[in-house]
């Protein structure tokens, strides 16, 4: 089994008051190209995917390679979309868990999330023969000499074990939570936007959730959880916990 460690880290200006966080890989890339080599492997080939970590870079590599009706020219325009798809059926039930669309969109996703980022460009390898298809994901430039340590793993949807490491004390993500609602009650919206967060999944589970699992903080209309009007603020709990943690 492998483990991916996603760090996130802080980085200040001296020239303006905003900082910059960055992650040594984009949570929404990897996740999407895992879908992608379960959606578009072989099962009749007996050999399974294979995700590797070095120090400079991470890959997933699946059997075998694209699909013949994707011509080389397109592979190096980053224009993957097959006449037909090997596993109809599952990326079916990859679409009912909105985690594929089938409309060739996990690649153009991919690079935009990279960039999103601040990573530089995944590469597209596979050989002559296709008979296997790499996705190589560049360690961001700002990690490059530090050291991970491993930490406890959480299980997301698409099978792909993810934890987010602190790079500085007040990065963990139920902290930053709770140091933006001690500005006041918000929006999941305007939480995502002072955290500079765009993916909403990630957002949920990683900030919103175990904060809500551990009474950190409460809606402002729990009777109605999905109204558009509802909005997030610190409990007396949470209150306590941002201000020991700010001391």
């Amino acid at each position: 089994m492998t483990f991916i460690i996603i760090v996130e880290k802080v980085i200040k200006h001296p020239d303006r008051p905003q900082a910059t966080r960055c992650f040594n890989y984009p949570y929404p890339s990897i996740e999407e190209a895992m879908c992608n080599a379960v959606y578009h492997r072989s099962y009749e080939i007996r050999e399974p995917m294979t995700c590797r970590i070095f120090p400079d870079k991470l890959t997933i590599s699946s059997l075998p390679g694209p699909d013949r009706s994707i011509s080389d020219e397109d592979i190096k325009k980053y224009t993957l979309v097959p006449n037909r798809y090997r596993n109809r059926r599952i990326g079916e039930f990859l679409k009912e868990l909105e985690l594929a669309e089938g409309r060739g969109t996990g690649i153009p996703k991919i690079l935009k999330e990279s960039k999103n980022n601040g990573s530089p460009k995944p590469k597209l390898i596979y050989d002559e023969d296709r008979s296997y298809f790499t996705i190589e994901f560049p360690l961001h430039p700002a990690f490059k000499g530090i050291k991970s340590s491993r930490k406890t793993f959480e299980q997301s949807r698409s099978g792909v074990e993810l934890a987010t490491q602190s790079a500085t004390q007040s990065s963990d993500p139920v902290s930053r939570l709770l140091e933006v609602l001690g500005q006041g009650e918000m929006s999941p919206s305007e939480i995502r936007k002072k955290l500079a967060l765009k993916h909403r999944p990630t957002f949920r589970k990683n900030y919103l959730h175990p904060a809500l699992i551990e009474k950190l903080i409460e809606p402002t209309i729990p009777d109605k959880p999905n109204s558009r009007l509802q909005k997030y603020r610190l409990t007396e709990k949470g209150r306590k916990l941002a201000e020991s943690r700010g001391d």
